[in-house]
């Protein structure tokens, strides 16, 4: 079995979720360090200008909230396991 981090984020005019990126890991600890790695320096597609982000932990992931210029974009990322 192995784990995975996904990314997915909100992308278009109506911020519809979409699945960004993935990443497979053999285990459980590895996901998980990668995860909050991933969390403090992903760069999302949106902001554009992104001035600060405010990391969220909570089962099973991440909500990572980014302060644009002029908006506000949120990404999350998941670890999941492969059954």
């Amino acid at each position: 079995m192995s784990w995975w981090v996904v990314v997915e984020e909100q992308r278009g005019s109506e911020r519809n979720w979409s699945l960004s990126e993935q990443f497979s890991f053999a285990d459980r600890e590895t996901a998980e360090t990668e995860a909050l790695r991933l969390a403090r320096e992903y760069e999302p597609a949106y902001p554009w200008s992104p001035k600060s982000r405010k990391v969220l932990r909570g089962p099973g992931g991440y909500l990572v909230i980014v302060e644009g210029r002029t908006s506000t974009f949120h990404f999350r990322l998941s670890v999941l396991e492969e059954i």
